[in-house]
């Protein structure tokens, strides 16, 4: 099985040598875990380490705030942008642009190996409110529709316009990482409590404060396709990114 690595050593690993080619993983956490770190470090090390073109799109973070925050892990996004290994691209979902339209225009002409969609809770609180767009299959209307007559609740809106839009996510067969916030004491796996069971991979990252410590650990909850290390993996986040810490023996 061709497989996608992270390019992190102890996780590949933990995936028994990546995520196979093609799965949508869901990466869960609260804040502060590096959910955002670890999406730009995927597609960094996919660019820079195996030559992959790689597609960032942010829903939260514009362009500068973005390269901000790889500078500080000594991450010269431009330079692989130059090279047309990297492209990011910000949607701002204030301005009700049609969202897959828009990514669809950027994966023909790109055509990246691995994408980041950073992240799911801010688009999907978008997609509820206000569909994909005026002209959208997606706008919530035609959703509506397509439900009756059962009751028409927010979940079952949420839902519908998830799995319509994963699905279409899915057709492009490229290894794709979903953030979503992972609220304190939740027992769902997303903000959403829906994407988790319609991706094919679900990984979670934690915090927990010890004293004046902190500990961040790391599980792989699913994987479609694959084996996996079901032991909670270490890490922590360094100058140089995420960096998977051994058990103490």
């Amino acid at each position: 099985m061709e497989r996608t690595k992270f390019g992190i050593q102890g996780l590949d690993k933990a995936l028994m040598g990546g995520i196979p080619n093609g799965n949508l993983v869901l990466l869960s956490g609260g804040a502060g875990t590096g959910k955002s770190t670890l999406c730009m470090q995927f597609l960094i090390n996919g660019a820079s380490l195996f030559g992959e073109k790689a597609l960032y799109i942010s829903t939260e973070q514009n362009l500068d705030e973005l390269h901000k925050h790889a500078s500080a892990f000594g991450w010269d996004l431009k330079k692989l942008e130059e090279k047309n290994l990297l492209r990011i691209i910000f949607f701002d979902i204030t301005h009700g642009a049609n969202f897959l339209k828009e990514v669809d225009a950027v994966i023909k002409e790109f055509q990246p190996k691995r994408v980041a969609i950073d992240s799911m809770t801010t688009l999907t609180d978008a997609l509820i409110i206000g569909g994909m767009g005026e002209k959208s299959e997606f706008s919530l209307v035609q959703v509506v529709e397509t439900v009756s007559p059962i009751p028409r609740t927010e979940q079952i809106i949420a839902k519908s316009i998830l799995y319509k839009l994963i699905s279409e996510l899915k057709k492009y067969k490229l290894t794709t990482i979903l953030t979503s916030e992972l609220y304190e004491e939740s027992k769902r796996l997303s903000a959403d409590g829906i994407t988790e069971f319609i991706a094919d991979g679900v990984m979670l990252m934690h915090y927990i404060e010890i004293g004046v410590g902190d500990y961040r650990s790391l599980e792989v909850r699913k994987m479609r396709y694959s084996d996996y290390d079901k032991d909670i993996i270490p890490y922590d986040i360094t100058p140089k990114g995420i960096v998977i810490m051994e058990e103490p023996k």
